[in-house]
């Protein structure tokens, strides 16, 4: 056999969300683009800000000297100031450029992080509904997933996550605006969190630390504000990249940032730095790092986004569809009709409507649909739900 056991075994229950984008293409070279309604994939059909052209275009008509060469592991020194600056200015501690490490989008910097962490068979807790990768991810770096249910509103149960900590608890991964049910997670919650954190690394003799997931940051809806992580968890490290917040998913650009008030701060970016060009990264792409530099705090128009939730949500609840209306990110959340959201998927996709099963994300009986596609596509896709609730018995 070609594959080792592992991976052949990961590969029958791979990420549901390239399955059924790949059945996406199989049914638009049936049906034609225009008639295929495919909610899969958080892949931003919108275009980076105005700014990043601008920057592109004078880099490239301007070009530096050795701007295509290696430069430090951790990244450039203006961008890494670049990101801190902003970091400081939210959560009020000197973070500086040396407590930030550029990275391979949000996906490398969490194997960067793991890789440093983790001690075989640790085990990271992720709060369920989840990114299905951070299982690979762990995996990886051997890691061990534990996964720990949310409550209702899909918010943190610290009763459950302290139920779930032992001497083997390494980190717990949150992603707040969370994929896939766009709850974004409130100070309160956090400054829980991190008390919960404190007390059983004490415990337990070893820090437990908090990866904050956040590559939606700064994708949020009515007057919600996403609380800086530093401010009320001291083990945190934040990872995050500018896929979301840009519009530049395949340009694979995001950085780690260490809280500077964790306890062996200096020593864990020595780490970092270390496995980033150990993993193979080596460093962040250099022309994005240039760019990104000054578009800290830039971001794509989010009222676009707004408008297409509340299509959806105003379209989907009216006829019967049950889910929490979303804060932050670009998903819907919703629950199944269908007691098996297998079987409910394969419905949609009867109607042409490709959507994640909940499975994928460690929820059986719920489903997730991405709306960072054509606003066209959304406003065609509606009489395909009614039609779909019809069919269910729901209208």
């Amino acid at each position: 056999m070609v594959l080792s056991d592992k991976v052949a075994s990961f590969l029958g229950r791979a990420s549901y969300i390239r399955k059924m984008f790949e059945e996406g293409d199989r049914l638009r070279k049936i049906h034609g683009a225009d008639k295929v309604f495919d909610f899969t994939i958080g892949n931003p059909s919108v275009e980076p800000p105005e700014k990043f052209r601008q920057e592109l275009k004078n880099l490239a008509l301007n070009p530096m000297p050795g701007m295509h060469r290696y430069m430090s592991n951790a990244g450039y020194p203006e961008t890494r100031s670049a990101v801190a600056d902003v970091l400081a200015e939210q959560s009020g501690l000197p973070v500086e450029a040396k407590h930030v490490v550029m990275t391979v989008g949000a996906g490398g910097g969490l194997n960067v992080i793991l890789k440093t962490i983790l001690n075989p068979a640790d085990e990271v807790i992720v709060l369920s509904p989840y990114f299905v990768e951070y299982g690979f991810y762990a995996d990886n770096h051997g890691g061990v997933l534990k996964a720990v249910p949310t409550t209702d509103a899909y918010l943190p149960d610290l009763a459950a996550i302290a139920a779930a900590m032992n001497p083997q608890t390494r980190a717990i991964i949150i992603n707040s605006p969370n994929n896939p049910t766009g709850v974004v997670y409130s100070a309160e919650v956090l400054a829980a969190l991190g008390k919960l954190v404190e007390e059983k690394s004490k415990e337990l003799g070893r820090p437990i630390f908090v990866l904050s997931d956040e590559p939606y940051a700064k994708i949020v809806y009515d007057g919600v504000q996403v609380p800086p992580v530093f401010k009320y968890i001291t083990n945190a490290i934040l990872v995050t990249s500018h896929s979301k917040d840009l519009a530049l998913p395949g340009e694979r650009i995001g950085y780690i940032a260490v809280n500077p008030k964790l306890d062996g701060a200096d020593t864990l970016v020595e780490g970092l730095v270390f496995c980033n060009r150990t993993l193979g990264f080596v460093n962040a792409p250099a022309l994005m790092q240039r760019l990104v530099a000054g578009l800290q705090r830039e971001s794509v128009d989010i009222a676009e986004y707004r408008e297409k939730r509340d299509v959806l949500y105003n379209h989907l609840t009216s006829l019967g569809f049950k889910m929490v209306k979303p804060q932050g990110a670009f998903y819907l959340f919703c629950q199944s009709p269908l007691p098996d959201d297998l079987e409910f998927t394969k419905k949609a996709v009867s109607h042409n409507i490709l959507v994640v099963p909940g499975s994928g994300f460690g929820t059986p009986g719920f489903f997730r649909l991405a709306y960072c596609i054509d606003m066209d596509i959304i406003q065609k896709s509606l009489p395909a739900w009614t039609a779909l609730a019809e069919e269910l018995g729901m209208k």
